[in-house]
């Protein structure tokens, strides 16, 4: 019964883990999670309190039980997801899987850049003379010295060239050219997942920042790629993670079914009689 219950609760864990994977199967650029599980080998139950009753007992004291499986890890995966075409001008779609937009986001008075691969963006105006570049939820996009992308507000057209700089032509016939902000994911099972397709870093005690993401500048920002106009998919397999739903149900109805099994036979027991 106790294996039972336990793997249950993991069992819940791994159900909601696929239930948001398929819930943004349609979200740009989301990331799904993958769980794994891992056999919990023993469970230690101290039931022994007073240490004279044991004083000649060589193992440790208590009872070592086996106690389920339990949820080992909930993997991020970086695969690159479909690219689609949108032929819309503010549509970038990153082309390599670590690579990530840089935004700067404001929670609670406090402002730090986070990372997103949806490329979703919009011009909003910041005064009478200047635009900025924004997300869809309103977030600066950041450049490669991590400052607002601002540009004047007479825009025409903007393209996207090489190395990622963003090249805004003027109605008056002028360019102004900027430097789109592009990290690169290190270690990805460190970030912190945001609302809206964001990813944070975890905090200065638990990982160095620098081992975790690059901000990617001088000769590497010519190994960027991104393609205007189009957009990435989630990276979510629909068939499989349905898949993966049913098989986590049945095991979740076979253990409901052990710990049914149990509570019948102690009913049997219980009611025996000397």
């Amino acid at each position: 019964m106790l294996n039972a219950t336990n793997t249950m609760n993991q069992l819940q864990k791994q159900l909601d883990t696929i239930g948001h994977n398929i819930a943004n199967v349609d979200t740009v650029g989301y990331k799904n999670r993958q769980s794994s599980f891992q056999e919990l080998l023993v469970q230690q139950s101290n039931n022994q309190t007073l240490n004279q009753y044991e004083n000649i007992r060589n193992t440790p004291l208590g009872i070592r039980m086996s106690s389920g499986a339990g949820l080992a890890q909930t993997k991020l995966t970086l695969t690159q997801g479909a690219l689609k075409n949108t032929d819309r001008m503010l549509d970038f779609a990153p082309a390599k899987e670590d690579q990530f937009f840089t935004v700067q986001v404001t929670e609670n008075g406090e402002t730090s850049t986070q990372f997103t691969r949806n490329g979703v963006f919009y011009l909003s105006p910041v005064n009478n003379t200047e635009v900025m570049l924004v997300t869809a939820e309103g977030h600066p996009v950041l450049d490669s010295n991590e400052q607002p992308i601002v540009l004047p507000e007479n825009v025409k057209e903007i393209k996207l060239q090489p190395e990622g700089i963003i090249l805004a032509e003027l109605t008056n016939g002028q360019a102004v050219a900027r430097e789109l902000g592009m990290a690169q994911v290190i270690r990805p099972q460190m970030l912190q997942a945001r609302p809206d397709s964001l990813f944070a870093l975890p905090p200065v005690d638990v990982a160095n920042p620098q081992d975790v993401v690059q901000y990617i500048q001088g000769a590497a920002r010519n190994d960027i790629n991104i393609k205007q106009g189009m957009l990435e998919q989630s990276n979510v397999d629909l068939a499989y993670e349905m898949t993966e739903m049913t098989l986590m149900q049945r095991s979740y109805q076979f253990n409901a079914r052990s710990v049914q099994f149990a509570d019948q036979m102690m009913g049997l027991v219980n009611g025996l009689k000397s």
